[in-house]
C-alpha cells in the first residue's frame, strides 16, 4: 500500500496504461525482480506526456541509477537533446552504462560520476528540463545548487515526494524516516511558495512535484 491513492484505483491506472516494449520493459521487470529505485508506471508516462509538450533540448538529472528515466527522456525526445544524469552507486553505474550502451544513447546521455554534491558543481550551461531523483533529504540542497541553471520556461520535475505517505501525514512516518520527512515537508513548503516558481503536487507513484520557472531567482517581479 502506497498511503498516496486507493491500491484499486492505482491497480486500475497501471493495468490501463499502455505497456512499455523493448529495453524500457526489460529494465522495469529488472528493477522490480532486483528491488531497484526507478520511477513509477504512471509516473514514467507522465514524463513522457510532459517531454511532448515541451521539447527539451538539455535535461539535467540528479539520480540515474540504472539509466531508465535518462533513456526514456531520450527515446522520448528524439535526436535533439542533451541529457546529463550524476549517480554515486557504483553498481548502478555499471548497470546504466551497459543499458545506456544497448540503447544506442551514448552520444546523448553523460554520466557524472560520483555524490551529487560535487559533481553538480561541474555542471554548466542551462537547461530546459530538470529532474530530481536521488536522496530525498537533500532535494532543498540540490535544489539550490541546480535552479540557477534551469532556464526561464523550464520545468523541474521532483519524484518521490510524498515518500510513501509519510510526507502527507504523521501516521505514516516510520520514526527512522523523520528528519526526511522534515526536510521533504520544508522542500515542499518552499518551491510551493517561491515567487518565481509556480509548483503541482500530483498524488500518483510516490507523489511528484512540477515547478515551473517563470522568472529568475532574486527577480524583484518573479
Amino acid at each position: 500500500m502506497s498511503n498516496i491513492v486507493n491500491e484499486l484505483v492505482q491497480d486500475y491506472i497501471r493495468n490501463t496504461l499502455k505497456e512499455k516494449e523493448g529495453l524500457l520493459k526489460e529494465l522495469e521487470d529488472y528493477a522490480v525482480e532486483h528491488n531497484v529505485p526507478i520511477v513509477h508506471k504512471e509516473v514514467s508516462d507522465l514524463l513522457k506526456v510532459l517531454l511532448k509538450i515541451q521539447k527539451p533540448k538539455r535535461i539535467l538529472e540528479v539520480g540515474c541509477a540504472i539509466g531508465y528515466s535518462s533513456i526514456l527522456f531520450a527515446s522520448t525526445v528524439g535526436d535533439d537533446v542533451e541529457i546529463i544524469t550524476v549517480e554515486r552507486n557504483e553498481k548502478m553505474i555499471e548497470q546504466a552504462k551497459k543499458n545506456i550502451k544497448l540503447a544506442g544513447l551514448e552520444n546523448k546521455i553523460t554520466i557524472l560520476e560520483g555524490d551529487a554534491k560535487e559533481k553538480l558543481q561541474e555542471v554548466e550551461g542551462e537547461f530546459d528540463m530538470i529532474f530530481l531523483d536521488a536522496a530525498k533529504g537533500q532535494y532543498k540542497l540540490f535544489y539550490d545548487m541546480v535552479i540557477d541553471k534551469l532556464k526561464v520556461d523550464g520545468l523541474l520535475i521532483s519524484d518521490n515526494i510524498l515518500y510513501k505517505g509519510m510526507v502527507a501525514h504523521d501516521d505514516f512516518v516510520i520514526r527512522r524516516k523523520i528528519t526526511i520527512v522534515k526536510r521533504m515537508r520544508n522542500y515542499l513548503d518552499y518551491i510551493c511558495n517561491c515567487d518565481y516558481l509556480e509548483t503541482s503536487l500530483i498524488p500518483i507513484g510516490d507523489g511528484v512535484a512540477l515547478s515551473y520557472k517563470q522568472g529568475k531567482r532574486g527577480d524583484i517581479n518573479a
